[in-house]
């Protein structure tokens, strides 16, 4: 490096540069989660200008800023120029109030420049006020959009944090580009993956009731019954993102969640503003062809799903109450869609091995927590003292759902149903084998987040199905 060089500001830019995400978008969503009743002001707060919005949204939300999913090349540019000697300058657009303390926890700038009072530090503002403090091609520039061409033409060098070829070449034609960071690029499997659609699986249940009703063959079942599957799946799509959203902090703390595309920055935030919507319309319009019951069954799962993603999973007991009754609209609604009313026997089973279930998920996830030697689960209200009564709760609510079962097969309308109902004596020994192992497993750290989608890869508990299932056609 030569002595000029050396003397020659590098200024960084925040969105999409240091950082893999936008603090603007994510203020949005962490204000959703907060105070969702700040939303409203939104619109008010921007129409007194773009500076104003951020700075409102600046002054009512806290960032982790240890959480943030950091450019650790840009980092290390930043690290390097510092080291030798060279002054490193933070220019970002969002606002003081969060560009300072991230600046401060980095430990990597000198200066911070950034919007403040009615100036929305971007474009072309940007470029004029590194011009007045360093001087037309005075400094080094390292962006990544178009808004920082102008900021580039002013630069002495720049640095494109983009693999756009188009922006590449745009800024080549503006100033010398010295280095190029290829920035990710979301493909289609990125998008898949944050629909969950392995998560579909749990929508299976739909079919309960059809089964159930010794159904199987009937195709105006089948029917209803693949919409209703559909539009469950669009719906729960939409709330995984919103959830994915809102839980943005918790799950970069989490050692597997933080790898998903919006916590780890693969997909744009404001990509997942647009998601939720569409997949919600899809949903509803699937379910415009469905009896009125199923579309009230859905809406009040959508619901359920928003008041738990906001408020309700971080309140004890409750969350996990929450989600064994969302496992059970999934039952509720499929028997909506073919016209079936659900026995109390299957609601009671279905409320029992759902809650089991569902202790199993928190369980294992606060096991997480204690390997990591931490004392508290990320955005629940569990401690790692809570695990054995975890297990306590949760094998007992299985073990309930088998003596569920085993009444229900020694009620008296068993024989006008069943011609052979001693077979369904076998069920009861295969589903306490299920439910003792599946604990087990969690105890033993076995078993991801989710033990619906786990079973439904395990062969043994396919094989119990498979067995259930025989002895079930012969009685």
């Amino acid at each position: 490096m030569n002595s000029t060089t050396a003397t020659v500001p590098l200024c960084v830019d925040c969105d999409g540069t240091l950082i893999r995400t936008d603090l603007l978008h994510e203020s949005v969503f962490l204000l959703l989660k907060h105070a969702p009743w700040k939303l409203l002001l939104l619109p008010w707060w921007l129409l007194r200008g773009k500076a104003f919005l951020k700075e409102r949204l600046a002054q009512a939300v806290r960032f982790d800023w240890s959480t943030l999913p950091l450019n650790e090349e840009v980092v290390a540019l930043a690290r390097q120029a510092r080291e030798a000697g060279r002054p490193v300058v933070l220019a970002t657009a969002a606002h003081r109030l969060l560009a300072e303390p991230l600046a401060r926890h980095l430990g990597l700038f000198d200066d911070v420049l950034a919007t403040d009072g009615p100036t929305n530090l971007s474009g072309s503002r940007k470029s004029d006020q590194l011009s007045e403090r360093f001087g037309l091609k005075g400094f080094d520039y390292v962006g990544n959009d178009r808004k920082d061409l102008p900021v580039w033409s002013a630069a002495r060098q720049a640095v494109v944090v983009s693999s756009d070829d188009r922006l590449i070449k745009a800024a080549r034609s503006t100033t010398q580009v010295s280095r190029v960071i290829p920035s990710r690029s979301p493909g289609l499997s990125a998008y898949l993956k944050a629909l969950r659609l392995h998560q579909w699986l749990k929508n299976v249940l739909v079919f309960v009731p059809l089964v159930a009703a010794h159904r199987l063959t009937s195709l105006d079942g089948w029917v209803p019954a693949l919409l209703g599957f559909l539009s469950f799946g669009l719906c729960a799509s939409a709330v995984y993102v919103l959830n994915d959203l809102v839980d943005l902090e918790a799950d970069r703390r989490h050692v597997r969640k933080r790898h998903r595309p919006f916590a780890s920055g693969l997909i744009p935030v404001w990509h997942g503003a647009f998601l939720i919507p569409a997949l919600l319309g899809a949903s509803f319009a699937t379910a415009w062809w469905l009896p009125i019951e199923f579309v009230v069954v859905l809406a009040g799962y959508f619901l359920c799903t928003l008041a738990y993603s906001l408020a309700l999973k971080r309140q004890v007991v409750v969350d996990v109450l929450m989600l064994a009754g969302l496992y059970t609209l999934r039952v509720v609604a499929g028997g909506a869609a073919t016209d079936i009313v659900p026995s109390f026997w299957l609601l009671a089973f279905s409320m029992f091995i759902f809650l089991s279930l569902a202790l199993v998920k928190r369980y294992s996830e606060l096991l997480v927590t204690l390997q990591q030697d931490r004392d508290r689960l990320p955005g629940r209200g569990y401690t790692v003292t809570d695990l054995p009564v975890l297990m306590s709760v949760g094998t007992s609510a299985g073990m309930v759902a088998v003596l569920v079962f085993a009444l229900y097969i020694n009620n008296p309308n068993i024989p006008a149903i069943y011609d052979n109902p001693l077979w369904l004596w076998l069920v009861p020994p295969l589903l306490l084998y299920w439910v003792s192992r599946l604990w087990m497993k969690t105890h033993r750290g076995e078993v991801d987040d989710d033990p619906l989608v786990f079973a439904l890869r395990d062969w043994q508990s396919m094989t119990v199905v498979g067995l259930s299932a025989i002895l079930f056609s012969v009685a």
